[in-house]
């Protein structure tokens, strides 16, 4: 589905990052607002608790139920028709007066904005497969971007206008995204296949049980996003308390840091488009490793954090965009499915090791928090060197 082009346009490519970027941002926009929100509602403690959580699980179900759509509906209409509707939960956000009318706001922006993993699957559709690695991996560094900016971002924008501001900024500039996307997006060259919509999502579960590459990568992609959100989760805790005693603001630039892990992202596609996916993998996952040591010395040295921070967010892209890419060159006409399922388990890694390092710094300290994401990551290495073993019938299909 779509139109195959090896010599995709980069104004395009770029594009199509800086979509993802912005739908993603949405996600997290909440996160350093949480308190404002909170006052300005006069929510409970427990309904302030319930805006992140209910945005991810907006975000689970439109992994679930959105993004599969785009193998059978033309990815270009449905990324344009996501766009708009997310505009409207955004407003819906921004003009919000009660609780209630903010939390389902906040489950819609959630749910829409996996429209960014609709623009994975459309932008590894449209690159041929010399360069679908590199240009999976320059999409996929806007979504990192978005994610890590996101907090800095909204945090800033609520200090000069307030909380509402954001969500009214981003509406006018997915509008802006949707016009423009609207113009410049190629139309499918083929009709999209024919499936009726609750067997297209059963066919997701059909996918994983026959693609042994899928569920290898899936647990990979699960391991690297839990130890990813066990730093990102409880980073904070340590530079809030003695002796450093960060402002918000100085501890959301450590997320400018991470932002050159963005560069891993492209780098790795074009290791890919070369055939080196199992030395990308294994190297990754290596680094993140050891990217625990350094970390763990956050209370004595903001440097050995800083080395610490990069080296793991390069890491966990190179590894997420060997994943993406390999998955998707499975089934290319199930790209979407493919795509939405592994991004279920990224989710299900995503918030379980938020959960697990905030209680565990509550209970331990951050050396046990470092412990536990080193465990993670080794275990994510440990599995890529148990699976790589077995031969695969090309050189493209090894995890």
């Amino acid at each position: 589905m779509g139109t195959s082009d090896p010599v995709l346009p980069k104004r395009l490519v770029a594009l199509l990052a800086l979509a993802c970027g912005s739908a993603v941002a949405n996600v997290y926009f909440a996160q350093p607002l949480l308190v404002t929100m909170g006052h300005d509602l006069a929510m409970t403690p427990a309904l302030v608790g319930g805006v992140v959580t209910l945005t991810q699980v907006g975000y689970g179900a439109g992994l679930l139920l959105l993004v599969p759509l785009g193998d059978v509906v033309a990815r270009g209409r449905l990324v344009v028709a996501q766009l708009l509707l997310l505009v409207v939960a955004l407003v819906a956000v921004a003009t919000a007066r009660t609780a209630s009318a903010l939390l389902a706001g906040l489950a819609a922006v959630g749910f829409l904005a996996v429209v960014a993993q609709t623009l994975v699957a459309f932008a590894a559709s449209l690159a041929g497969p010399a360069r679908r690695g590199r240009v999976v991996g320059v999409v996929t560094s806007g979504i990192v971007i978005g994610i890590l900016l996101a907090r800095t971002a909204s945090g800033l924008m609520a200090d000069l206008a307030g909380w509402r501001s954001v969500y009214l900024a981003s509406a006018l500039l997915t509008v802006l995204l949707a016009l423009i996307l609207h113009r410049t997006l190629p139309r499918p060259a083929a009709a999209p296949a024919s499936l009726r919509y609750g067997r297209l999502l059963r066919s997701t579960l059909t996918l994983f049980a026959a693609e042994r590459m899928l569920r290898i990568r899936a647990v990979l992609g699960m391991l690297i996003f839990a130890a990813f959100s066990v730093l990102w989760s409880s980073v904070a805790l340590p530079l809030s308390e003695a002796p450093y005693r960060l402002s918000h603001t100085a501890i959301g630039a450590f997320g400018l840091v991470g932002a050159v892990g963005a560069v891993a992202a492209s780098v790795a596609g074009r290791l890919n488009d070369r055939g080196l996916s199992r030395w990308t993998s294994g190297t990754g996952l290596a680094l993140l490793t050891a990217s625990w040591l350094p970390l763990a010395f956050t209370r004595s040295s903001l440097w050995a954090l800083a080395a610490g921070v990069v080296v793991l967010d390069l890491a966990v892209q190179a590894v997420h965009v060997t994943n993406q890419t390999l998955i998707y060159e499975l089934r290319p006409d199930a790209g979407s499915r493919l795509i939405g399922g592994y991004m279920v388990f990224y989710a299900t890694g995503s918030a379980t090791g938020a959960l697990a390092a905030t209680s565990l710094h509550a209970a331990a300290g951050w050396g046990a928090v470092c412990a536990l994401g080193a465990g993670i990551s080794g275990a994510a290495f440990l599995l890529w060197a148990l699976t790589t073993t077995r031969n695969e019938s090309s050189p493209r299909r090894r995890p």
